[in-house]
């Protein structure tokens, strides 16, 4: 029961976290972890636990993503779709031992692109014409990523969408809810057949990170944007450092 209550109060936080700023796997993943799931499970099943989220965000944006052409939005999803799945992938083949050498390297570096997503956003925006808009490689690469590790993956997307030369910020972020819903939804599905996910755990998850991701609203309009980002970068740098001491001491 007391894990159960710990990994209910980590789903729950992070849904208020992904709500404001994103940040909810630096919660989920090292929660389960510690309640005694191997981490490519856990990695798995904090997959799981927050896809709920990503289709409250892709509903919430949906005059956004109308707004784009049909046909490009079939594109970019099948796209994403075909990177989740290699993704997704290549986390089954992973070990647990092999897992563990690489996620404080993913959690490291998904921190750092969070701390410093504005300046990438920018400095992809100034380097857009070198890029094709809605190219396919990046997106695809990108989606590689979010299937196998998808921390950070919010803030990628949308430095991506600046590299191709986008500016409406609301726009951006509905083709990020939505790609990642679809991205979310191949690899849930995948994790899900594979037997990767510890199903007690990520229900009870789900639902307190549902509820996390409605009642962050209000707090996002009450917390100074600032103080968020201080906390979401001390939980990623501070949980980087404790999986980085896990796999040195075996």
């Amino acid at each position: 029961m007391q894990d159960f209550i710990i990994l209910a109060i980590a789903a729950y936080a992070a849904g208020v976290l992904n709500t404001i700023a994103g940040g909810g796997t630096f919660l989920t993943l090292p929660a389960l972890v510690f309640t005694g799931v191997p981490v490519v499970a856990a990695n798995a099943t904090s997959a799981v636990a927050v896809f709920p989220g990503y289709l409250g965000g892709a509903m919430g944006f949906l005059p956004e993503l109308r707004s784009f052409d049909r046909k490009l939005m079939v594109k970019l999803t099948l796209i994403t779709l075909a990177g989740g799945v290699v993704g997704a992938g290549l986390l089954l083949i992973s070990s647990d031992k092999a897992f563990s050498a690489v996620v404080p390297f993913l959690l490291l570096a998904a921190t750092l692109v969070f701390l410093f997503g504005n300046q990438l956003r920018d400095w992809s925006a100034k380097h857009s014409r070198s890029v094709t808009p809605y190219g396919a490689l990046g997106l695809f690469l990108v989606s590689v990523y979010g299937g196998y590790f998808n921390g950070g993956l919010g803030i990628v997307l949308l430095a991506l969408f600046a590299l191709w030369g986008m500016s409406n910020i609301h726009q951006m972020n509905g083709l990020k809810n939505g790609l990642s819903f679809a991205l979310s939804a191949i690899s849930v599905a995948i994790f899900a057949l594979a037997g990767l996910v510890a199903w007690p755990q990520a229900l009870v998850m789900m639902v307190a990170s549902t509820i996390g991701g409605y009642t962050g609203a209000p707090l996002a309009r009450a917390i100074p944007v600032p103080v968020l980002r201080l906390i979401i970068a001390i939980i990623g740098f501070g949980m980087s450092a404790v999986f980085f001491y896990r796999f040195l001491v075996g």
